[in-house]
């Protein structure tokens, strides 16, 4: 059950747009001076070596943050600020490392922030571990993250961020991580939350969409890309549930998502959907 270790997927198509969401949502965060909270409910590695054994094996990188970085073009400013923080992870030097949601968030995060990362596979911990040794600002758990979003939220900060971003090699997440979110939403109605899933199955994805829609939310909007026709093998794209997205998200996804598709499926056949599941702008 604890098979799955996304250093074989790090800086894919499906984590540049899943960070580029990610660092949106940040945003919209630190337009108020007041502190934020962050969950992350499956972390993985605070970061990711692209030459190690396992990335090499698929290279899933070269298609994903590896064309967005050879791209002379400059895209939304949104994909500017996770460039650099990229960049930044490398010294500016050639793309060695690539930064987890836990990475990510972190290079973003003033002061005042904080943040919790859970995580239950044995060596990714391990990983985590070391990536925020003595951080003030980081807690890294060892626990399972659905667990852990009824104990912690509300935050005492009352603002903050939930990322959902589970494997799905247990078919029953696809129920569970809708299931969670609304546990999170009834105690932590103003916050934010995120849920990231795969497009593999199409009919998945659409009971998960469906089950946001019918939740009672007030907000939730969608943002999907996929790179390839459903059902032509494997991963053909993913997506990100964002509800009570914050004030002009939708516009910012409007602006990325053309750009990003036509990037990183350069021989066509991309598309992307924005569908508000409850609520509108």
């Amino acid at each position: 059950m604890l098979s799955y270790r996304h250093a074989f997927h790090a800086g894919n198509f499906a984590d540049v747009l899943k960070h580029a969401v990610l660092i949106a949502l940040v945003q919209s965060l630190q337009r108020k001076e007041k502190p934020f909270f962050y969950l992350d409910t499956h972390a993985g590695l605070g970061r990711y070596d692209l030459n190690a054994a396992v990335a090499e094996k698929t290279g899933e990188w070269r298609h994903g943050i590896g064309r967005l970085l050879e791209k002379k073009e400059k895209g939304p400013v949104l994909l500017r600020t996770y460039l650099n923080v990229v960049k930044g992870l490398n010294h500016k030097g050639p793309l060695r490392y690539y930064p987890g949601s836990p990475r990510l968030v972190r290079e973003l995060l003033r002061p005042q922030d904080r943040m919790w990362l859970c995580e239950l596979h044995p060596k990714d911990i391990e990983g985590l571990r070391r990536e925020f040794d003595q951080d003030r600002q980081v807690k890294v758990a060892f626990e399972n993250g659905f667990q852990a979003v009824k104990a912690l939220l509300p935050p005492k900060e009352r603002r903050g961020l939930v990322l959902f971003d589970p494997s799905y090699e247990v078919k029953g997440d696809y129920r569970t991580v809708v299931e969670v979110m609304m546990q999170g939403y009834q105690r932590f109605a103003t916050g934010q939350f995120a849920i990231w899933y795969p497009v593999v199955d199409r009919g998945a994805v659409d009971r998960l969409c469906k089950a946001v829609a019918q939740s009672g939310v007030a907000r939730a909007l969608r943002v999907e890309q996929c790179i390839a026709i459903d059902g032509s093998g494997g991963m053909t794209g993913s997506g990100m549930i964002v509800v009570n997205p914050p004030w002009q998200f939708d516009e910012q996804m409007a602006e990325l998502l053309p750009w990003l598709t036509t990037v990183l499926a350069p021989a066509g056949g991309g598309t992307f959907q924005l569908e508000w599941l409850a609520g509108q702008a």
